[in-house]
């Protein structure tokens, strides 16, 4: 026996892996040079996959001497803002984007059977009743005064302050967003006053996820930063050429999805140009062009943009417009949406959003922080709405149609904007941030924020089995 494949074989018996006689046939026939390589890939995943016997389908696949199975690969836009965006003007415009946001959470609430006994505010208020009834509208303030907490809601007919006592309805109210939707059951109190006795969000219902008929997987990524000194180059060179490899993951991957900041973009913040090796947004955009059209045609790329990304940076956006890169939108293999955007992959519905609104939940709700992304994006699912505080860090533009609406529950969430890879599991939903490939810049060290950097998340679109690829760090 040549000792590269002795080397092999001991290597993998030392990993803890049985080889079956049938692998073993193979390894002594196949050309040796890469062998070495080979076998600490399939040791690899398939440690990840907890499978502890190469067997002579791994060899095979790996060394191309079998056939691919045939892999669906369907892919369907389900919502894009792009083409709806008409945006109103002033206080109009904001008049309208609420009344469309109140109206479209109504709805969602009205499954609930507590809904058949609303009553507008102004009814409760001119009412004053000591029986139950129950509100709905939009949060506006939220106040703490000697362990009562205050709630004032609105809707189109006026607004109501109610007074929370219980404890665990405190809880809920603390985890409250500003401008979320949300129903009370109250009744007035006997020294007056709207006595809160329960607390009712939208939410989303227990989830049964649509499933690919295919083992095909999805490669999930976000902040590229394309043009940055920080940006990681040789490591999405790694992940673009690691999908042509003969690894049986990198071969049944059908699509790959970047959720915005593609590029580190142009007068984003001060004194951007200094960590800029590409000063122009089209230098940027011709780079990232070159870049992802090395991705193979049999795979469908999705591109979504961010705050970073030229276009209006206003929630919802529409699609990194075709003036800055003709090129890029006319590649076979590349779609561009706006941002949110809902795509089906072979049935599975992900949402894709980008996450700005990340930074003003994680500052204004207790128990959150940027190194679990995943539980802010959850309290967005619980409040069927992707940006719904108004006036802080993440811009609203006033829209006739709130597209920020959680409309349809989807199989996959994914979002990125903080840089750091976290995974969720919600009602049935896979929450998904998918990091980024651009080092710790030097805002990110000053306000002590670790990214996890040069990883790609991948998704098993039939089992719903979640894998993280490092391509920072090679064996």
């Amino acid at each position: 026996m040549e000792k590269e494949v002795v080397f092999a074989v001991n290597y993998a018996l030392n990993k803890g892996f049985q080889i079956h006689p049938d692998a073993l046939k193979i390894l002594e026939q196949v050309d040796i040079k890469e062998l070495e390589h080979v076998i600490k890939q399939i040791v690899r995943e398939k440690s990840k996959q907890k499978l502890f016997l190469i067997n002579q389908n791994d060899l095979e696949v790996f060394f191309g001497l079998k056939d691919d199975e045939v892999l669906e690969n369907e892919y369907r836009v389900l919502s894009d803002p792009t083409p709806k965006i008409t945006s109103a003007e002033g206080i109009d415009g904001y008049n309208s984007l609420f009344t469309s946001r109140f109206s479209k959470l109504k709805k969602i609430i009205s499954n609930r059977p507590e809904a058949k006994m609303l009553k507008s505010i102004s009814s409760a208020v001119s009412t004053k009743s000591n029986d139950d009834m129950y509100v709905c509208g939009l949060l506006s303030e939220r106040s703490v005064e000697r362990n009562i907490t205050k709630l004032t809601i609105d809707d189109q007919t006026g607004s109501i302050e109610t007074i929370v006592f219980d404890k665990d309805l405190q809880k809920i109210a603390a985890s409250l967003l500003t401008d979320q939707f949300v129903m009370e059951k109250i009744s007035f109190g006997k020294k007056g006053g709207f006595i809160v006795k329960d607390i009712i969000i939208p939410d989303i219902s227990e989830h049964i996820p649509n499933r690919s008929k295919t083992e095909t997987y999805a490669v999930f990524l976000s902040d590229l930063h394309i043009g940055s000194m920080y940006f990681m180059e040789k490591e999405l060179n790694d992940f673009i050429s690691w999908l042509s490899s003969p690894d049986p993951i990198a071969r049944k991957i059908r699509f790959v999805l970047i959720c915005g900041d593609v590029v580190d973009g142009v007068g984003i913040y001060p004194n951007q140009d200094k960590e800029l090796d590409l000063v122009d947004i089209h230098e940027q955009l011709e780079k990232t062009k070159v870049l992802l059209c090395k991705i193979p045609e049999h795979i469908k790329v999705i591109i979504t943009p961010g705050n970073h990304d030229p276009g209006r940076r206003a929630l919802p956006q529409p699609a990194i417009p075709e003036i800055y890169n003709p090129a890029l939108w006319n590649q076979k293999n590349i779609s561009l949406l706006g941002n949110p955007a809902i795509v089906s992959l072979n049935g599975v519905k992900v949402l894709m959003f980008h996450g700005q609104s990340i930074d003003d939940i994680v500052r204004t709700t207790p128990g959150l922080s940027y190194d679990k992304p995943a539980r802010a994006m959850r309290h967005l699912l619980q409040a069927r709405h992707l940006s719904p505080i108004y006036g802080s860090q993440t811009p609203l533009a006033p829209e006739t149609d709130d597209m920020m609406v959680i409309d349809e529950v989807p199989d996959i969430f994914h979002a990125g904007h903080v840089h750091v890879v976290d995974l969720d599991l919600y009602r049935g939903v896979l929450i998904l941030n998918s990091g980024a490939w651009q080092h710790q810049t030097p805002f990110q060290a000053g306000v002590g924020m670790i990214p996890t950097p040069g990883l790609a998340v991948i998704v098993n679109l039939k089992t719903f089995k979640v894998y993280t690829k490092d391509f920072t760090t090679r064996d």
